[in-house]
């Protein structure tokens, strides 16, 4: 199962690194969120994927699972939907301002000579 995971967060990190380097802003912001998610299964991944008992003092089993890595994919669940969610804020008010997404014409027009 683990090999599986690992080709998945590659995919995941391949597109977010293809969307990222686009032109395009809402691009960026979707490539910032995929690699988000590519992370959120490291880590899972790197937590291991165990089956057993959720860590109660009540329950009596062999097995429990650390509830540790589950604990920091909620933390990086919600910071990665805050950024998130400010990114997009951000990419409609300029284009509000500017009317395009495109990096390069949000950069403007320098000349160098």
């Amino acid at each position: 199962m683990e090999v599986v995971m690992i080709i998945v967060i590659g995919c995941l990190f391949a597109g977010a690194t293809y969307l990222m380097l686009s032109k395009s802003l809402l691009r960026i912001i979707i490539g910032t969120g995929l690699l988000s998610h590519g992370a959120h299964l490291l880590l899972l991944t790197m937590g291991g994927l165990k089956k057993g008992a959720p860590p109660l003092l009540d329950v009596q089993a062999e097995h429990y699972v650390d509830p540790v890595p589950q604990a920091l994919i909620l933390t990086a669940i919600v910071i990665s939907f805050g950024v998130t969610a400010f990114l997009l804020v951000l990419a409609y008010r300029s284009y509000q301002e500017i009317g395009t997404d495109n990096i390069e014409q949000m950069r403007g027009k320098e000349d160098h000579d």
